[in-house]
């Protein structure tokens, strides 16, 4: 990979996405590696210095911007759409330890490119200590989600609800509209022209910083007892 590079995403990464959609194949794709490649290449630099920013502020412990990229090839076991490849670039960064919790994405993809984060599929046991918390404390989890920072970066908080009150809650609830969350996510599109644009990498970085808030609150929650004590060890 050539470092010195510009970590921008090129005109040409978004162009591929656009062919490799409508010649969605493996003869295709394979007469066509060579691009392939060099899309790739481009991209594992933009990731690679998106990290390095996101190091700056936070702790990663995803390794390099390469370990970072999804993989092209689709899992087509379960689906009934059998097309070998995804048409979009994707990576994501894994917060490091048990303490701090919440994860980074990134999307790209032509006429629907995001930046994301937040808990895409919290287990049981979240899920349960999340809620108790926002009953108990609502106006913590509100603070920020109501902040100008928060709405201008992602309007509100995302993600699959529950229609009916979850099981051991009080409809009555003053907090019911949050307690119904199943996912919180944090999402902020991007137009075709943001994404090339060379100030998108900071644009990202800034997005992923904006997350912090509602990160270090879902750690705190997620990471110690009804009595504020430490669950996990540093």
């Amino acid at each position: 990979m050539d470092t010195k590079m510009p970590a921008r995403i090129p005109a040409s990464s978004l162009d591929y996405l656009k062919m490799l959609k409508k010649n969605n194949d493996r003869d295709w794709f394979n007469e066509n590696k060579d691009r392939y490649l060099k899309e790739y290449d481009s991209l594992e630099h933009f990731a690679d210095a998106l990290l390095q920013e996101l190091r700056s502020h936070d702790v990663i412990e995803t390794a390099s911007g390469k370990k970072s990229l999804h993989r092209i090839y689709r899992d087509t076991r379960f689906s009934k759409d059998k097309t070998p490849y995804k048409t979009n670039w994707s990576g994501g960064y894994k917060r490091a330890t048990a303490l701090r919790r919440g994860g980074y994405y990134f999307h790209i993809e032509p006429g629907n490119s995001f930046i994301a984060g937040g808990f895409w599929a919290p287990n049981t046991e979240d899920i349960k200590r999340i809620r108790e918390d926002i009953s108990s404390d609502p106006d913590t989890l509100r603070k920020i989600i109501e902040s100008k920072t928060f709405k201008a970066t992602f309007g509100s908080l995302q993600g699959e609800q529950l229609k009916t009150t979850p099981k051991g809650f009080n409809a009555a609830d003053s907090a019911i509209d949050l307690l119904r969350y199943k996912q919180f996510l944090l999402v902020k599109r991007f137009t075709d022209d943001e994404v090339l644009s060379p100030s998108f990498l900071k644009e990202a970085d800034q997005t992923f910083k904006n997350m912090r808030p509602f990160f270090d609150y879902m750690s705190e929650v997620l990471t110690t007892d009804a009595n504020g004590e430490p669950l996990y060890s540093s």
